[in-house]
């Protein structure tokens, strides 16, 4: 077996079991992984995983000022991003699917976006959104920072956030990791305290 083709099993070997074990969002999002290179071995034009891309997406839907109160759930599939839910105005609706679209990755937006801004329903889903979209903007933002990290791309981190506190779970290498994840998620906006009692070393 040559460089290449071993080079090729082991990215595919790390890129299954990262996506097998990976971090997950509410949806069980998994985690960014390795890129498969192409067939003339250049990785720098490789697909990005489905995952990645929902993650990518939800990230930039919860840190942008005009969507962020609007209830969108985000599926991928071999690149193209499907926008489900409903947003308060057109404006916020359009916002959506170009934040969408400038993703790395993405192939196209599959936008099933409804707008109902004014309706009784939609000022209640507001309301609730707003006491819960701070835990899972934390959660969303704890799994991008780690994922977007040179250092700790890849880990095996399970994230969830209750009240402000962020609790991780997941194997790590060493002790060193556990900090360097630990300080990741201490720099969220809105985090109280970060439990990592669910973080092995092995």
């Amino acid at each position: 077996m040559n460089a290449f083709s071993r080079s090729l099993v082991l990215r595919r070997t790390v890129a299954a079991l990262c996506l097998a074990g990976g971090l997950s969002l509410s949806l069980a999002d998994a985690a960014y992984c390795v890129d498969e290179p192409t067939a003339d071995g250049d990785s720098a034009g490789a697909a990005v995983s489905d995952s990645a891309i929902t993650v990518k997406v939800k990230s930039k839907l919860m840190d942008d000022s005009t969507v962020k109160s609007s209830h969108i759930k985000v599926v991928t599939t071999n690149g193209v991003v499907t926008l489900t839910g409903s947003t308060m105005t057109a404006e916020s609706k359009s916002t959506a699917v170009e934040l969408a679209r400038s993703v790395d990755g993405v192939k196209s937006v599959d936008d099933e976006l409804t707008t109902g801004s004014g309706t009784e329903s939609m000022r209640k889903a507001a309301a609730k959104t707003e006491t819960e979209s701070s835990d899972s903007w934390i959660t969303t933002k704890v799994k991008s920072d780690i994922t977007a990290d040179g250092m700790s791309k890849g880990f095996d981190v399970h994230v969830e956030t209750m009240h402000g506190v962020v609790m991780l779970r997941g194997t790590l290498a060493n002790k060193d990791a556990v900090s360097h994840v630990k300080g990741l998620a201490e720099k969220v906006k809105g985090v109280k305290s970060v439990d990592t009692s669910g973080l092995v070393i092995g």
